[in-house]
């Protein structure tokens, strides 16, 4: 069976290539074909000779993606692509026109498993972890589709459909290769990582010393709510959550963000406000507002503008660094899993 080169280190690259009878020299242009250039096809690498292009079709492959569907925000800053992978899963990546840059929000799993109430993502549950080199194809996607533009990515936000801490070891494999300088070259101070609280996941991502940043789904004030909108509270309680928060911002020195969306009727109330400021004071962190992005299949309606603003401004009066999400894809079903489940039959 073949194995897939892309999402392999320069000295994984350098092992497999060895026995069939290329140079060690060749692993860093091969490095850079992959994930400098986008190759697609080992046919593509000009700088090796013909004979030893063919060997590497014959012992490996390159996995890549295909775009099944895509589409456009009104205002040209978002586009949502559909991918299919080499089984025919499908996974959704979003391009992001920011103010600093080509932000890409990437998937790291094929649907997801842990059932928040607001999220389209785990509608049909989870299939299965993507690799680091699927995670990486999905950067390398958006390249060669900006490469037209003479524009790149510039940052990452690991907050797509699945959670990242449940399929820990392929997606610390695809931040670090990110980092390397043979492929995207990336600081890690321009990813950002997404995490419905998996606790034992965050106080082992400390351990890894890098400086990326981390976004820590709250979402409510209390256990009563945040059990009812996510599961997952029943496993890791609010209160641990929080503490693992704080100890990734003493630890590293990065600001955690707390997201919180906000549902009409449910998490909106000046009550809720006034508990989570009480929850979240003296931390290294801010609260990031979310309107929800309705979800048709759960009913779940936003706030209004006045309701959102005066939630942000009881955060403030009580020195919280808050922010409200600027709104970007509104318009094309931007939030995770609405594409996919678009086309998923049935």
């Amino acid at each position: 069976m073949k194995k897939d080169m892309c999402g392999m280190f320069l000295p994984e690259i350098t092992a497999a290539i060895l026995p069939v009878g290329l140079e060690k020299y060749r692993a860093r242009q091969i490095a850079e074909w992959l994930y400098q250039r986008g190759a697609s096809e080992f046919s593509e690498m000009t700088n090796l000779a013909k004979k030893q292009r063919e060997i590497l079709a014959e012992h490996f492959l390159i996995n890549s993606v295909r775009v099944l569907d895509r589409q456009h925000s009104q205002d040209t800053k978002t586009s949502k692509f559909l991918l299919e992978l080499e089984d025919k899963h499908t996974i959704e990546t979003v391009l992001m026109r920011q103010p600093y840059g080509n932000s890409v929000c990437v998937s790291t799993q094929v649907g997801c498993g842990m059932g928040c109430l607001f999220c389209a993502s785990n509608l049909h549950g989870l299939m299965r972890n993507l690799t680091a080199g699927e995670i990486l194809s999905e950067i390398l996607f958006i390249n060669n589709y900006l490469k037209n533009q003479e524009e790149k990515v510039n940052t990452i936000v690991i907050m797509g459909s699945g959670e990242p801490l449940a399929n820990y070891e392929h997606v610390i494999k695809f931040i670090k290769l990110c980092h390397e300088e043979y492929s995207l070259n990336l600081s890690y101070r321009n990813i950002t990582l997404s995490t419905c609280g998996l606790v034992p996941g965050i106080e082992r991502l400390i351990q890894e010393k890098m400086p990326i940043n981390l976004s820590i789904s709250l979402h409510a004030p209390n256990n009563e709510i945040r059990s009812r909108l996510m599961p997952v509270n029943r496993t890791f309680a609010m209160e641990k959550v929080l503490a693992a928060g704080d100890y990734y911002g003493r630890e590293t020195g990065r600001r955690v963000t707390y997201e919180y969306t906000l549902i009409k009727g449910i998490n909106d109330s000046r009550e809720n406000a006034l508990e989570l400021a009480r929850k979240v004071a003296g931390q290294l962190a801010s609260v990031n507002l979310i309107p929800v992005n309705p979800v048709p299949e759960r009913g779940l309606m936003r706030p209004d503008l006045a309701v959102i603003n005066n939630f942000e401004q009881i955060l403030k009066s009580k020195h919280i660094n808050v922010t409200v999400r600027r709104e970007m894809g509104t318009d094309i079903q931007a939030a995770c899993g609405q594409l996919r489940n678009k086309n998923l039959p049935g």
